[in-house]
């Protein structure tokens, strides 16, 4: 299994940029540009196999609320696994690297998963959030019921009520 190289958005070079842009678009069906900006400004996990990058996911600050306070959290963003290696553990390096940085430096790590990526973060040890999701919006605070089931969190130092409500804060395109 190759290494996994931890590096800021602003140390990626064009080349890599490119590859891991191009990575996700054709890892999922539905990855837009907005989706490729909420990957971005944070640091990235990348997996290369004999020097072409085959996995990467991405961690970034946002600002959730729970329980009466802001929670600092680091938001996993843009997991992706190319097609031909797939089921190689190059997704749980991705994970693996990216939740030393969430537990270096949030009180909690949270993502939303699609249907595939259930399995994974179940396995390592992501929890799924059973209450109520919500966003921050410019007009109050508004219900997110369609990532109902789809939260997965990792406590750091927060102290969750998983059954709660969880919000997360106001960003263009999808808020999760």
């Amino acid at each position: 299994m190759a290494a996994t190289t931890i590096v800021h958005t602003a140390h990626l070079d064009a080349a890599t940029r490119a590859a891991a842009e191009a990575l996700l678009r054709e890892a999922f069906l539905e990855f837009d540009d907005e989706d490729w900006d909420h990957a971005l400004g944070g640091m990235h996990a990348l997996v290369h196999d004999g020097g072409e990058l085959v996995a990467h996911g991405s961690v970034v600050q946002r600002r959730f609320l729970h329980a009466g306070r802001t929670w600092r959290t680091g938001y996993v963003e843009a997991v992706g696994v190319a097609a031909g290696v797939r089921r190689g553990g190059h997704g749980t390096a991705v994970m693996r690297g990216l939740e030393a940085v969430i537990r270096g430096a949030y009180e909690l790590g949270a993502l939303s998963a699609t249907a595939d990526g259930r399995p994974l973060y179940r396995s390592l040890g992501w929890q799924l959030w059973q209450g109520p999701v919500s966003a921050l919006t410019p007009t109050g605070t508004v219900r997110t019921p369609d990532e109902d089931g789809a939260v997965f969190v990792l406590p750091v130092t927060a102290r969750l009520d998983l059954t709660g409500e969880l919000t997360c804060d106001w960003r263009d395109g999808p808020l999760w």
